[in-house]
């Protein structure tokens, strides 16, 4: 597992993103050969127009256990797979990641695990990640590190390269004081995040939690986004809140291909008046089971005509092997079945619900089919479907059903925004958003748009990149890191 193994045949990378995953998935052909496609996932889908426009490198596990792969290049980007054994998949990831971070910083929506050897697989792969990035940077180089999974690979990064400009990007929320003083661990995440210049996080509040966390369990000095560390250094925390490649988002949507795609969809749902679309990774906190809940009320009520509307949810798979996901799945299927087999009649069913993956050609036709999308998480840092949603509109309508718990709303102000856990509440607003004035849908949805379209992920990439290579470091800091 030692980088030092064999040698690579690779430049220094003067630029690298480092986080959990590659941006690629391995595919067979029907040959048997393997090829790479682009991963599905938000944070691969923000990044790949910036790592285009910036070339560089991306630290990242391939995604097969138990396998080391050389470095290797694909549509123009250096890629350094780092490895991961079947325990280190069952420990950092699925444990310590999935059932320890992510629950904790989700307001506790599921409860924490807190185990020892979890978090000692994660601070050994914390530690792997960082030796093969020290590896590749060039001298100088800025290093760009990802969320949750690799909150230690700044401090180790550090030790081992003080040149290098370091900048974290935390892309779930941050919890305040009260969770995160949960957390065993809690001095050595404060400290592995402390290494990098820039710490970033999606909202104002998720920098003012981690600042006052320092100042109160480190005992370091602060002054509104800056903190001082016993190195001497100066690290700025400040909210970046994340956006979408809007404008390319919307010439795909506009495509006769896709056009002619959405108006299938449709046609396939019988034409409905109106359809709901709920778009979600499968995930406990994307408050799933509660939009569904409220819609068959709908149904039962009289308040919504299932000859006239559907709702098609789509849940992408996601962490199958972790019990709490595959209860969750389950649970969905059991609602699902039982608001459909309470409708009287025979014909297309209320809720249509897959639980599959699609291109990003098939997303945009979703998004253009959908008349109401229904983003409830019940805490997001961001949301991107929100934004995708928005920026694949093609004239000022559709309707925007949005959680007041996700980034988003910070942004989206004219969205149907509501309480996911308050079911009547969230049943109000799906009705009102159905039947809304086409007058007050175009109101909201051009200043939504001009939102996301202004707010581009280049400049959100550009403004935390600034930021980052204009802080300075004295050389008396930069000689006591080393």
């Amino acid at each position: 597992m030692s980088p030092q193994r064999k040698e690579w045949k690779l430049d220094p990378a003067s630029f690298l993103v480092v986080a959990n995953r590659l941006p690629v998935d391995r595919v067979e052909g029907t040959d048997g050969t393997a090829d790479w496609r682009p991963s599905p996932g938000g944070l691969v889908t923000a990044f790949d127009p910036i790592m285009h426009r910036r070339g560089g490198a991306w630290v990242g596990w391939h995604g097969a256990a138990d396998e080391e792969l050389e470095p290797f290049e694909d549509d123009g980007l250096a890629l350094i797979p780092v490895p991961l054994s079947s325990s280190d998949v069952e420990e950092y990831y699925e444990g310590f990641s999935n059932a320890t971070l992510w629950p904790l910083y989700h307001d506790a929506i599921a409860t924490p695990q807190f185990q020892r050897d979890w978090w000692e697989t994660y601070v050994a792969v914390n530690q792997r990640f960082a030796d093969y990035t020290a590896r590749v940077a060039a001298e100088g180089a800025v290093v760009w590190v990802q969320d949750y999974q690799l909150q230690l690979v700044p401090q180790m990064l550090r030790r081992q390269r003080p040149d290098l400009r370091i900048g974290f990007f935390l892309h779930i929320p941050f919890p305040p004081t009260e969770l995160f003083v949960q957390l065993p661990w809690r001095q050595q995440i404060l400290e592995g995040l402390l290494g990098a210049d820039l710490v970033g996080f999606q909202l104002p509040g998720g920098a003012q939690n981690f600042v006052r966390l320092v100042r109160q369990r480190l005992g370091l000095e602060t002054l509104r986004d800056r903190i001082r560390t016993p190195d001497g250094r100066e690290v700025m925390a400040r909210a970046y809140p994340i956006a979408i490649d809007a404008k390319s988002l919307n010439k795909l949507a506009a495509t006769e291909e896709v056009a002619e795609r959405a108006a299938q969809i449709r046609h396939d749902l019988g034409d409905p008046r109106v359809m709901f679309l709920g778009v979600d990774r499968l995930d406990y906190t994307k408050g799933i089971l509660e939009r569904i809940q409220a819609f068959g009320e709908l149904v039962a009520e009289g308040r919504i005509d299932p000859d006239e509307a559907v709702m098609l949810q789509l849940a992408i798979p996601s962490r199958e092997r972790v019990e709490l996901y595959r209860q969750l799945r389950d649970d969905i299927d059991r609602l699902v079945g039982r608001i459909n087999g309470d409708v009287p009649r025979i014909g297309r069913p209320p809720i249509i619900y897959l639980h599959v993956s699609y291109p990003r050609e098939e997303m945009a036709a979703f998004y253009r089919a959908g008349d109401v999308m229904v983003v409830t998480p019940l805490r997001d840092g961001m949301n991107l479907v929100a934004k995708e949603y928005v920026a694949c509109r093609q004239r000022d309508d559709g309707a925007l059903v949005l959680s007041e718990f996700t980034g988003a709303s910070r942004e989206l102000r004219q969205a149907y925004q509501v309480n996911p856990h308050d079911i009547d509440r969230l049943k109000d607003r799906l009705v009102e958003a159905m039947n809304d004035s086409p007058q007050n849908k175009a109101r909201r949805m051009k200043a939504m748009r001009r939102q996301v379209v202004e707010n581009d992920i280049d400049k959100w990439a550009n403004t935390f990149l600034d930021d980052l290579e204009r802080l300075t470091r004295t050389p008396e800091a930069s000689q006591a890191t080393g």
